[in-house]
C-alpha cells in the first residue's frame, strides 16, 4: 500500500518553516524547477500512484539509469539516501578515461568501450569533461619497460580508432624534463605524453539527475529505501523515509533497480558477496607546491602501482590507492598510511617537493564497487566490469566504472523493459539517444562563449570564464543573480574563486538540501580552501538557512554536519608524524 501523500510544504515545515517562494516567475527566470519544491513534489507524486522503474541510487550508475529510462518514455523514479553523487560518484580521480593501465590485464573490450564513452561525453558535456594530457615518466629498473608502455599506448589509441584527443608521443629524457623539469633526473629513461579527460565527478553526476528530471522522472535526494515492498516472491517497490521529516512512504514499481554501489550487497540482503569494494584515497596540495605544468601518470617507486597527479586550477590532487576494504562503507576516509603512501610515491618523483603532511588541504576517500573475480589477489587486477544480476522484481547492477555509466544504464533499462514486456505486453522502445542531447548546460559547444555574456553583465573576465567553465550554458543564470544583487559576487570563502551566487544558484536549480551539499559537491569550496572555509561556515549556514528556511535548530545540525565532514578528511593528521 502507498504511504501517505507529502503535504507540500511538510518537509520545509520539519526543517524550521517554508521557505520564502523559490519558483520567483518574476525574477528575471530563474528556473527553480530543480529544488526543495520540486522534491517535496516528487516525493509526493511517488507515493500517490505506481511507477514502471524505481530507480534506488543517485550515483553516476543510477543517474545514467534514471536518465535512459526517462528518455524512453518510462514512468520513472529516482531516490537516493544522501544526496546525488555523495558516495563514490563524488570521490574518484576525476578522469573519465579508456583505462590505458586496463590493457595490462587484457582487458581491451572494457578500453575500446571506455574510448566510446570518453568521445561522446566530451560532446554531449564540454563544460563537464575536458582533455588532459598526461605525462607518463619511465625510470630504469621500473616494473613496465620502455617497450611495454609503447605498444600500450599503440593500442590505446588504437581501441580509440585513432580518435582519442590526440595521439600520443614518445619523449626522450630531455624532452620530458623540458615537459616537467621537477621530474628525477637520475635513472629517467624518458617516457610518453598522452591523452585522456578530466571531469567534475559530482557535477557530472548531477547533471545527469537533472537530465532525468526534465524528461519527467521523479527525483528526490535524502529519501533512504527502508525495506523492499514485496508480494508473491517479487518484488514490487519499497518503503522510502523522508530523513528530513521522518514521513514513510510507499513507492509501488513493477520493476525495482539496486544502484547503490559499494552498497548493493547489503541492500540487496540475499547473503551474496558480489563485491569487492577497494578503498581510493586522494590529497590535495597547492600546485606552487609541486611546480607541476601538466598531469602526471606514475607508477609508484614504493610498490609499482599507477597513480595520478592532477592539477585541478591552483591545487593539485594525488591519487589514487586501490587497497581492498572491508569496513562499513559510510565510514571510509584517507588515515595515515594512506597518506604517507601517497607523499612518499609522490616525493620519489617529484623529490625537489618534499611534500609533508602539513601541505595537505584536504583528502577525500570513497569506494570502487569492483566485482569478486576468483584468483585475483591484486586489487588493481579486479575486473572493472560489470554486471546485472536478476531476481523476480529486481535488477541490481555490480561493478564498473563512471566512464561507461551510459552503457551499463542502456543495459538495465534493456532488461528492465524485457521484464515490463513480459508483464503487460507493452512495446519495447528503442534506446535513448543519451549519446546526443547535451547534458544540462552542454548545449554550447564551446562552455566560454558563455563568458562574453557574464561580460556584458558586468563579470569580471577572470570570474566570467571561471563561471562558463564549470555551468557551461547555464552560467549566465549566476550572472542574472550577480546583477539583481552584486554583493553576491562575493567569494564564498576566502581562497576560493567561487562565489555566493553559486549557493543560491545550487539551491534554486541544483537541489540542494545541505550546507555540505553545497560546498562539497555543488561547488568544491570543502576541497580548496585550507582548514575548509570552517570559519566562515556559521556565516555560510545563515545565508543558505534563510533561503532554505531553517530555524536555529537546523543551522546549527548544518554546522555540526559540516565541520564532522571537515574532521574527517583531516584525520589522518593524528596518525602520521611530521614527515612521510
Amino acid at each position: 500500500m502507498p504511504g501517505p501523500k507529502i503535504p507540500a510544504c511538510q518537509v520545509n515545515h520539519a526543517l524550521g518553516g517554508c521557505p520564502r517562494s523559490l519558483g520567483f516567475p518574476e525574477n528575471n527566470g530563474v528556473d527553480a524547477s530543480f529544488s526543495a519544491e520540486s522534491r517535496t513534489a516528487a516525493l509526493a507524486a511517488m507515493s500517490d500512484g505506481p511507477v514502471d522503474i524505481l530507480i534506488v541510487g543517485g550515483g553516476i550508475t543510477g543517474a545514467g539509469i534514471a536518465r535512459e529510462a526517462a528518455m524512453r518514455g518510462f514512468r520513472t523514479a529516482l531516490v537516493d539516501r544522501a544526496d546525488f553523487g555523495a558516495g563514490t560518484s563524488s570521490r574518484s580521480s576525476r578522469l573519465v578515461h579508456g583505462g590505458l593501465r586496463y590493457l595490462e590485464h587484457g582487458a581491451f573490450r572494457l578500453v575500446f568501450e571506455a574510448s566510446r564513452e570518453r568521445r561522446t561525453l566530451l560532446r554531449i558535456a564540454p563544460h563537464l569533461v575536458w582533455p588532459r594530457s598526461f605525462l607518463f615518466p619511465l625510470f630504469a629498473g621500473g616494473r613496465v619497460p620502455p617497450w611495454k608502455l609503447a605498444a600500450g599506448l599503440w593500442i590505446y589509441d588504437g581501441l580509440a580508432l585513432l580518435r582519442n584527443v590526440r595521439a600520443h608521443r614518445w619523449l626522450s629524457k630531455r624532452a620530458m624534463l623540458r615537459a616537467e623539469p621537477g621530474l628525477r633526473s637520475r635513472d629517467l629513461r624518458g617516457g610518453a605524453r598522452y591523452y585522456d579527460a578530466q571531469c567534475d565527478d559530482a557535477r557530472l553526476t548531477l547533471a545527469t539527475v537533472r537530465a532525468a528530471h526534465r524528461h519527467g522522472a521523479l527525483v528526490a535526494n535524502y529519501a533512504a529505501v527502508e525495506s523492499f515492498e514485496t508480494a508473491d516472491g517479487r518484488v514490487r517497490g519499497a518503503r522510502v523515509v523522508d530523513r528530513f521529516t521522518g514521513a514513510r512512504i510507499g513507492v509501488r514499481a513493477l520493476v525495482t533497480v539496486n544502484a547503490t554501489g559499494p552498497w548493493s550487497d547489503r541492500l540487496r540482503g540475499d547473503g551474496l558477496q558480489v563485491l569487492r569494494p577497494t578503498k581510493g584515497v586522494h590529497v590535495v596540495v597547492p600546485r606552487a607546491r609541486l611546480g607541476t605544468t601538466e598531469a602526471l601518470t606514475l607508477l609508484s617507486p614504493v610498490d609499482g602501482r599507477v597513480l595520478f597527479i592532477l592539477p585541478w586550477d591552483d591545487l593539485v590532487y594525488i591519487g589514487t590507492t586501490d587497497t581492498d576494504y572491508a569496513g562499513d562503507p559510510d565510514a571510509v576516509r584517507a588515515d595515515g598510511d594512506d597518506v604517507v603512501y601517497l607523499l612518499r610515491s609522490a616525493n620519489a618523483v617529484l623529490p625537489d617537493a618534499r611534500l609533508r603532511p602539513d601541505d595537505i588541504i584536504a583528502t577525500w576517500a570513497g569506494l570502487r564497487p569492483l566485482l569478486r573475480s576468483p584468483g585475483a589477489r591484486d586489487p588493481a587486477a579486479v575486473s572493472r566490469e560489470h554486471r546485472i544480476l536478476d531476481a523476480p522484481g529486481l535488477l541490481s547492477v555490480v561493478g564498473g566504472k563512471l566512464t561507461t555509466y551510459r552503457v551499463m544504464a542502456a543495459e538495465a533499462i534493456d532488461r528492465a523493459a524485457a521484464a515490463l514486456h513480459a508483464l503487460d505486453g507493452r512495446p519495447i522502445p528503442p534506446r535513448a539517444p543519451t549519446a546526443t542531447e547535451p547534458l544540462p548546460g552542454g548545449e554550447m559547444r564551446d562552455p566560454m562563449s558563455a563568458a562574453a555574456e557574464l561580460e556584458h553583465d558586468g563579470l569580471a573576465p577572470a570570474l566570467a570564464a571561471r563561471l562558463a567553465r564549470v555551468y557551461g550554458a547555464e552560467a549566465p543564470a549566476i550572472g542574472r543573480l550577480v546583477r539583481e544583487d552584486p554583493r553576491l559576487a562575493a567569494p564564498i570563502a576566502a581562497g576560493t574563486n567561487a562565489i555566493r551566487a553559486e549557493l543560491l544558484h545550487g539551491i534554486r536549480r541544483e537541489m540542494a538540501m545541505t550546507l555540505c551539499d553545497l560546498l562539497l559537491r555543488r561547488t568544491h569550496v570543502f576541497y580548496e580552501v585550507r582548514g575548509h572555509a570552517a570559519g566562515e561556515a556559521a556565516g555560510l549556514v545563515d545565508l543558505v538557512g534563510h533561503e532554505l528556511g531553517w530555524n536555529a535548530a537546523r543551522k546549527a545540525q548544518e554546522l555540526a554536519d559540516y565541520l564532522a565532514e571537515a574532521e574527517r578528511s583531516g584525520a589522518f593528521r593524528a596518525e602520521v608524524h611530521a614527515g612521510p
